[in-house]
């Protein structure tokens, strides 16, 4: 095992699906196989586009009116312009990192086992030393895991909007069960159908949104105060920062590609998807409702419900759904290795993943009010793993002129020397640590301490409105 942690020695007789290689089959039993395994399984850049695409938005779509209401149209899509470039320019680094690691590897001899995964805390740590590893790994599994649970109680919230005849408690038991689902999953190589219904449901809920809000029009006396609160500005500021740091993933999802240095133009292709389905829906939204987003963040609570609300809910459930396994498995993953079975029969792996499952199964029934907390998990969470670390970790790594010569990886045209690429990454440490960090998480801090008092443990139904006696 090498200093990254990342297993160096291959089994024998191992085939790369994870069996036993052998020479006799069945050309047509071959044929089908393949055919049928291909709505499943795949590793084109068009599959790293659709699990990238399923995993960058998320439950945020319906929060993002909300987050347009605190900081006003001006400011909230010029934020949500710089945060998609910026979080563009993050997974950029990490597919040069990736690539630089993975070039380290081969010119050092080492061979990984047949189905080893390489995580993100193993790329950094390989490149920059134990503390970077150990200091990425707590803060992805953390992030991640936070993520996940939000996920579960987000999907309860909007399934009590389709019918608040159940509480959102009773919701999360049924949405808990299923969750559990997500351990069948082997890797993001066998997701191409999930990410392709995460992204096609996403797409459906945006086009509802826009089209409800518009249909819908203003509300008599609807206003727009925009950015009147410092506070609950610098709170959007954090939410749009999780919106665009969903590259938690990205090196599970290079992994899985043919080609992954590729991947940094994919990302620019989810950027433009991200904004096409975000911006014109949230403007939308706060245009129709205005302020009264301030104290409704849920999208679809301001809409008239109805039929075709039901159906943007369930797609957007669908999604969040999807967006729960991609954002378990690196957790997974990570529980596989450290119990010994991650290269070992699949069924050991599922048995490894079912408690990861149920302990957040648990935390989203013991604390429904993850979602005022969104913005504390962007702020530390996302700016430090997603945009802080792949910057830091590119200066550590290439600050020798030998590394630089050596990089696979030469500067890209917009940036082409050394100079302005390492100028570019102090410029995206200084405003993540001061707008990111320091005043994200002065907000968010600053927004728990207003709504702490709603808060309760296990709580039935947290945030519905009373029911009429």
């Amino acid at each position: 095992m090498g200093e990254s942690g990342v297993p160096t020695e291959a089994p024998h007789g191992v085939s790369s699906n994870g069996g036993t290689a052998t020479a006799n089959g069945s050309e047509s039993g071959e044929t089908t196989k393949v055919g049928l395994s291909s709505l499943w399984k795949g590793n084109s850049v068009f599959d790293a586009w659709l699990i990238a695409a399923a995993g960058q938005i998320g439950f945020v779509l319906v929060t993002m009116p909300y987050t347009m209401s605190q900081m006003g149209y001006a400011w909230g899509i010029a934020a949500s312009v710089l945060y998609g470039l910026i979080g563009a320019w993050g997974v950029y680094l990490l597919v040069w990192l990736y690539l630089e690691f993975k070039s380290r590897i081969a010119l050092q001899g080492k061979v990984r086992p047949e189905n080893y995964i390489i995580q993100y805390h193993e790329v950094i740590g390989g490149l920059t030393g134990r503390w970077g590893r150990k200091i990425t790994y707590f803060f992805i599994i953390l992030t991640l895991f936070m993520v996940a649970i939000i996920h579960l109680v987000a999907t309860s919230s909007n399934l009590y909007y389709a019918n608040p005849r159940l509480n959102k408690r009773e919701w999360t038991y049924i949405v808990g069960g299923v969750s559990f689902l997500a351990v069948l999953v082997p890797d993001f190589g066998h997701f191409r159908s999930g990410a392709f219904i995460g992204v096609i449901t996403t797409t459906i809920t945006s086009i509802y949104l826009l089209v409800a809000a518009l249909s819908f029009g203003q509300r008599p006396g609807v206003k727009h105060t925009g950015a009147n609160d410092k506070v609950e500005f610098f709170t959007g500021v954090a939410n749009i920062l999780s919106t665009y740091g969903g590259h938690g993933i990205t090196i599970e999802i290079l992994e899985t590609m043919k080609r992954p240095s590729a991947y940094k133009y994919v990302n620019l292709a989810v950027f433009f998807y991200a904004l096409l389905v975000t911006i014109p829906s949230s403007v939308a939204v706060y245009w129709s409702a205005g302020d009264i987003l301030l104290k409704q963040s849920n999208a679809f609570s301001v809409l008239p419900r109805g039929g075709w609300q039901t159906l943007a809910i369930a797609t957007i459930i669908a999604h969040q759904a999807m967006g729960f396994i991609l954002f378990t498995h690196p957790i997974f993953l990570v529980c596989e290795k450290a119990a010994g079975v991650h290269t070992r029969r699949f069924f050991l792996r599922v048995l490894c993943r079912i408690p990861v499952v149920a302990i957040m199964f648990f935390f989203a029934l013991a604390v429904p009010f993850f979602g005022p907390i969104n913005s504390l998990l962007g702020s530390f969470g996302v700016a430090i793993g997603m945009y802080l670390i792949p910057a830091i970790a590119f200066l550590v790594t290439y600050r020798t002129k030998s590394a630089r010569e050596n990089s696979p990886v030469k500067p890209p045209w917009f940036l082409p020397t050394w100079s302005l690429v390492f100028v570019a990454n102090v410029v995206v440490i200084l405003w993540t640590l001061v707008v990111g960090v320091g005043l994200g998480g002065w907000a968010g801090i600053s927004n728990l301490i207003r709504q702490i008092h709603t808060f309760g443990f296990f709580d039935k139904c947290f945030q519905c409105p009373p029911k009429p006696k």
